[in-house]
């Protein structure tokens, strides 16, 4: 069963991301990182990028090896990116695909860490838990958490998606959750949306009603709406300026 926290006044766009820059406390870490000595990939996953073949695509073992592969070669602990990223990589799920009147949803929306599975992800700032899910179906989040943040009187959300299951089991909407803190690993392909293991990470500021889901991928023809909705989530991770390409 799913609770929600109950939801706050909704600040604008540029007041967030205004707060989130101006912020001098500074963040956490969401993912373990030595920016003097971990290498940080920038993945590409728009559909110039040829070696995603749909024989890939559809294997989550290829790709997953495919993206483990690229680390290797790279000598880098994670790949890295994906806001506002048209991708073709949506193709390998009928989630991502609209009815037959309407358009595909390709166009991401939150910052992508691929890494192994296990990798221990943290809150960046303060939160209470807003939700938690399982979005099961082939392709989707998978284990799924959502925390509601507090900033100089404004509220917005972060989700964090492909996590394990078991690090949800003590999750309660609600619950206070200090900056710094353990909150998940990212999941195995089984229980993270059959994706390769990575943390889809977002910054939502108006939920919209939704509970332990927010989308993650939009419409070109939604993009003004989700974008303005979901600033950059690297405004908080600040890692893809470390990413080589």
């Amino acid at each position: 069963m799913l609770f929600k926290v109950t939801e706050m006044h909704l600040p604008t766009a540029d007041e967030v991301v205004q707060k989130i820059k101006n912020y001098t406390d500074g963040y956490a870490g969401v993912v373990p990182f030595d920016k003097q000595a971990d290498g940080l990939l920038l993945m590409n996953f728009t559909e110039s990028n040829l070696a995603l073949s749909p024989l890939v695509l559809g294997n989550t073992t290829q790709f997953s090896e495919y993206v483990s592969g690229l680390l290797f070669r790279a000598h880098a602990r994670y790949g890295i990116g994906g806001y506002n990223e048209h991708r073709g990589i949506y193709q390998r799920s009928a989630v991502f695909d609209g009815e037959a009147t309407s358009e595909p949803r390709r166009l991401h929306l939150g910052v992508d860490i691929w890494g192994p599975a296990n990798v221990p992800v943290f809150a960046p700032l303060p939160a209470t838990v807003h939700s938690v899910g399982y979005n099961g179906a082939y392709g989707d989040y998978g284990a799924t958490l959502i925390l509601q943040h507090e900033l100089e009187g404004m509220t917005f959300y972060t989700l964090y998606g492909h996590l394990s299951r078991s690090s949800m089991e003590d999750k309660k909407p609600g619950a206070p959750v200090d900056k710094g803190a353990w909150i998940a690993y990212f999941g195995q392909p089984a229980e993270n949306g059959n994706w390769p293991p990575h943390l889809h990470f977002q910054v939502i500021i108006d939920m919209e009603g939704k509970v332990g889901d927010y989308p993650g991928v939009c419409a070109l023809s939604e993009k003004e709406h989700f974008l303005s909705n979901c600033p950059d989530a690297d405004l908080i991770l600040n890692l893809v300026q470390y990413a080589q390409p």
